[in-house]
């Protein structure tokens, strides 16, 4: 079955830490509980600290269900998408009717800023993986960079990610991104790396800008520095590069369609190499595609620093 039949699933996508990754939204695009300067997905549009049933579960479970039927491989499950997934209330249940289905892992990607809420912390324990962000060491660098809900604190965030990692027994991966000239300096590593160390996950995974940012101030770090600064953390650190071509392109991959296309790029911006890895596409075969849904104007590109990006056109009213 195509991803065209589906609405809550996209992928798999090319991720620079889990493979390929079968991505389940589950919130409407931009429902969020941060506006953060480095947002790939642009302004959020409906921030919130509201947790409810944001799409059907019956839904979500039956597209899943569909889609590892299909025998289509991936990697990973992973929470992630258009928003935080943790604001949607039965995130837990899907967790674990998920991994009832299948022995794929499950992965939550989340900002980490409602692990202070209990029943929250409870959802996420049946993960095999949890990734959770930790951008600033500060509050006012919190403020800064992630622009949080007024119900969210610096103090509140970093003490629910301390609570979440006392009690998870799955993998936990903190993810630092940084960001040049604002968290990417060495004093402000420093406090990053003392929460990191609290925390206690198994590895840092160190980032900065790779996408197209929400703020055009929003810089990448320099590799070199980058290195520099993974040496303040006191556990192992994987510095993410973007997506290599290791994986082997697909050859013909006739059931891919444009559809799939747009339902990848509705959730991040991708490079051809990035469209291609993720749909099984020969790099031939994207470009042609691409070229045609850029002529009929629903495709459109975007540039970070060297490196182009292809995005949904923005809705001409």
């Amino acid at each position: 079955m195509s991803s065209k039949d589906f609405k809550y699933l996209y992928g798999p996508v090319p991720s620079r830490r889990l493979g390929r990754s079968l991505g389940v939204d589950l919130v409407p695009f931009k429902t969020c509980t941060y506006d953060c300067i480095y947002c790939q997905l642009g302004k959020t549009t409906n921030k919130t600290t509201e947790r409810r049933d944001y799409v059907p579960v019956a839904d979500v479970l039956r597209e899943v269900r569909e889609n590892l039927s299909t025998g289509a491989g991936c990697d990973y499950i992973c929470m992630a998408g258009s928003g935080e997934p943790t604001l949607h209330a039965s995130i837990g249940e899907l967790i674990c009717k998920i991994r009832e289905m299948t022995d794929i892992p499950v992965a939550v990607i989340t900002n980490g800023s409602l692990l202070y809420l209990p029943d929250v912390r409870q959802s996420l324990l049946q993960a095999d993986l949890v990734i959770p962000s930790l951008d600033a060491g500060d509050a006012p660098l919190f403020e800064y960079v992630n622009r949080p809900h007024e119900d969210i604190t610096f103090e509140r965030m970093a003490e629910g990610l301390v609570e979440f990692a006392r009690r998870y027994s799955g993998r936990l991966w903190l993810e630092v991104l940084l960001v040049s000239g604002v968290t990417g300096l060495s004093s402000e590593v420093k406090k990053i790396a003392a929460w990191a160390q609290k925390i206690g996950a198994q590895k840092i995974q160190l980032c900065t800008v790779n996408r197209p940012a929400y703020e055009d101030f929003a810089c990448a770090v320099d590799p070199k520095q980058m290195k520099k600064l993974a040496g303040l953390f006191s556990g192992p650190v994987d510095i993410l590069e973007n997506a290599s071509p290791e994986a082997a392109f697909g050859t013909a991959a006739s059931d891919t369609t444009d559809a799939d296309i747009l339902n990848l790029l509705a959730r991040r911006p991708c490079t051809l190499e990035g469209i291609s890895l993720g749909l099984n596409l020969h790099p031939h075969d994207t470009a042609k595609r691409i070229e045609k849904l850029m002529s009929a104007k629903r495709v459109a590109t975007q540039r970070n620093r060297r490196t182009l990006f292809y995005k949904l056109a923005d809705k001409v009213t």
